[in-house]
């Protein structure tokens, strides 16, 4: 009696054993979280690209060869400073034949001025004819018509002879100089004489994707409003050091890239110390703090149809729930706007795996 009071003992252990292994195996647990409000700070980076606030190319107006050159690459330059000099003998003869040409002209115009008013004065005394009078001042029109196109040639030879000059157009710095001395250089030349960059402020171009803006418009209200409240950003040199200072987005591209389907923004950074060069790479930080937000970590998440959903524990089983998450996030975490509230339990990693009503032990 003792032994089959003990093998059913045994039995009964056995069984008990057999089924607690069993249900382990129908309810696996997984890692969740009590979602709760904190403060985040957001951060995103974005490859970008610098160019001077203004970057003119410098070419000549007349064809010369080259007597001077009155900078050196790098250098700082002023507006309307010299920075080359074509050969100027031509020119100036063309001014001189221009100039006296006009003489010749006003000497003529004079001469028929005379002849007009002699006319005049013995036409009214009825000594020659009106017709006489008439030719008399054709003349003299024409010997005006010379002046006027005289004085002009004067003016076009004189804009030349200054053309030969070749000043800055603006004040910023000289880029690389492809020309030396004695070269022949005409207003066709491929190739401009140099490249003037104003670069007292840069300008740094990157891009977010359409559904970014589109998610930052909406959140700010409008795209104006984005652009004058959203925080300063950041710049990490191409050594990966942060430049600086700060700058301030002030432009946003109304047009999607077809290809890429990003839209272009500006950010516009001082530049005193002339540290950002024209052509220059580095990378944007967008950074904001979020005050009594509800962060999840990115894996407790998943897409559905362009859609960001979670899991959360209902009663021991996973509910699905669709959740609104803010535009900028730092790569591991999402700030959660709307589906979530405080002291929900959700799956923390995972997500993606799980179906809807699963069994969950809460690890």
């Amino acid at each position: 009696m003792f032994r089959k009071v003990v093998s059913l003992l045994l039995l009964g252990l056995l069984t008990a054993s057999c089924s607690e292994k069993k249900q382990d195996k129908t309810v696996p647990e997984y890692k969740t979280m009590q979602v709760a409000s904190s403060s985040q700070a957001v951060s995103a980076r974005y490859s970008a690209t610098m160019k001077g606030k203004e970057t003119v190319e410098v070419r000549p107006q007349v064809s010369g060869l080259i007597t001077k050159i009155l900078t050196s690459e790098g250098q700082k330059v002023s507006r309307g400073q010299t920075l080359f000099i074509i050969d100027q003998v031509p020119f100036q003869a063309a001014l001189n034949t221009a100039e006296a040409a006009l003489k010749s002209a006003k000497a003529s115009e004079a001469t028929a001025q005379l002849t007009y008013d002699s006319k005049k004065t013995l036409c009214d005394q009825q000594v020659i004819s009106d017709y006489e009078l008439q030719t008399a001042h054709q003349a003299l029109l024409s010997a005006q018509a010379q002046v006027a196109q005289a004085q002009a040639q004067v003016v076009n030879a004189r804009n030349s002879l200054s053309y030969t000059v070749v000043k800055s157009p603006l004040s910023g710095v000289a880029g690389m100089i492809p020309y030396h001395v004695g070269a022949l250089v005409s207003p066709s030349i491929s190739e401009p004489l140099i490249a003037v960059s104003d670069d007292s402020e840069m300008w740094v171009y990157f891009s977010l994707s359409e559904r970014e803006v589109t998610n930052l418009t909406m959140q700010y209200g409008s795209l104006e409003a984005f652009m004058n409240e959203m925080p300063d950003v950041s710049l990490l040199l191409s050594n990966g050091k942060e430049y600086g200072e700060k700058g301030r987005v002030d432009a946003v591209s109304g047009i999607v890239d077809a290809k890429t389907g990003a839209v272009t923004l500006r950010a516009v950074f001082p530049n005193s110390k002339h540290l950002l060069r024209n052509g220059g790479t580095g990378t944007v930080v967008l950074s904001t703090l979020r005050e009594g937000v509800i962060v999840i970590p990115q894996t407790a998440t998943f897409e559905l149809q362009n859609k960001v959903f979670v899991y959360r524990v209902v009663e021991g089983k996973t509910k699905q729930t669709e959740i609104s998450i803010a535009p900028l996030d730092d790569g591991k975490h999402y700030i959660v706007e709307d589906g979530l509230q405080q002291g929900d339990i959700i799956i923390a990693e995972g997500a993606g795996l799980l179906r809807e009503g699963t069994a969950v032990n809460e690890e």
